[in-house]
C-alpha cells in the first residue's frame, strides 16, 4: 500500500463537507478550504509514528486545524492503538483520521478533531493520589523498579500488623487500635500476601512467609518503628 492511496477518500469526505481540496501545497499532502475558516491540512501516513505526529506539529505553525491521517488497522491492538493515540493527538491539538480499505468503497474515520485541548482531571484519582502519598512512610522505592515489589501504604500496614503478630498471636480489633490501622481486619481476611493465617475466630497470627517479609523489607520495617 502506498501513502497515495490514502488521498482519494479523504479528499473524498472533505468534499462532501464543502472543503475544496488541492494535493502537495507548501509540502503539505492535503490541503483543503472552506469559505473564510482556518485551512485544513492533512499529512498521510502508513502508520502511526513520532514522525507523522512532530511532521503534523510543524503544520500547525501555518493552521490549527492540522489532522494526521493512517489506514486503519484490525482487531483489538488496533482498537487499542487508537485509543493511545486519540489520547496524544487530543494533547498536542491535532485531529486523527484513519481510512478502512476492507470494503469495496474506503470509508473515513475522524477519531478526534483538531483544536486546543484542555486535559480533564479526575478529582478522585488526584485525591487517591495525595492520599496514598501522606500514607507512604519514607521513600523504599526507585523510580521505574520492577523486581522489588512496590511498597504501597496498604503494604506497608500489612508490615505493621506483620510486626505486632511478630510478638504472637492477635485481634483485629486490638491491632486497629494499637497501630492505628483502621483497615487491620479486611487486610487479616483478605491476606493478599500470604502472610497471615486465622487461629482460631477473630485471631490471627504471623506465617513464615510473614516473617520472611519483615527481613526481605527490614528497611521498611525500621522506618515504620522509628
Amino acid at each position: 500500500m502506498k501513502e497515495t492511496e490514502l488521498y482519494a477518500p479523504i479528499k473524498s469526505y472533505l468534499e462532501g463537507q464543502g472543503y475544496e481540496v488541492k494535493a502537495e501545497i507548501k509540502d503539505c499532502d492535503l490541503v483543503a478550504v472552506r469559505d473564510d475558516e482556518e485551512p485544513v491540512i492533512v499529512e498521510l501516513k502508513l502508520s502511526l509514528s513520532i514522525a507523522l505526529l512532530m511532521q503534523g506539529i510543524d503544520r500547525q505553525t501555518m493552521t490549527d486545524a492540522v489532522y494526521v491521517a493512517v489506514p486503519a488497522g484490525k482487531g483489538k491492538r488496533w482498537i487499542s492503538q487508537v485509543k493511545d493515540a486519540v489520547k496524544l493527538c487530543r494533547r498536542l491539538g491535532l485531529g486523527l483520521i484513519s481510512v478502512r480499505f476492507d470494503a469495496k468503497t474506503p470509508s473515513v474515520l475522524v477519531h478526534c478533531d483538531a483544536g486546543p485541548y484542555q486535559p480533564r482531571k479526575v478529582k478522585k484519582r488526584k485525591e487517591a493520589l495525595l492520599k496514598e502519598f501522606e500514607r507512604r512512610i519514607g521513600d523504599h522505592n526507585t523510580g521505574g523498579q520492577t523486581k522489588r515489589k512496590i511498597i504501597t501504604a496498604y503494604r506497608q500496614d500489612a508490615l505493621r500488623i506483620a510486626m505486632a503478630l511478630n510478638d504472637g498471636p492477635n485481634k483485629p480489633s486490638v491491632l486497629k487500635k494499637e497501630l492505628g490501622v483502621d483497615k487491620a481486619a479486611s487486610i487479616l481476611q483478605a491476606d493478599h500476601y500470604g502472610w497471615f493465617e486465622r487461629v482460631e475466630r477473630g485471631v490471627y497470627e504471623l506465617r513464615a512467609s510473614g516473617e520472611e517479609a519483615l527481613e526481605i523489607y527490614a528497611d521498611v520495617v525500621k522506618a515504620l518503628q522509628e
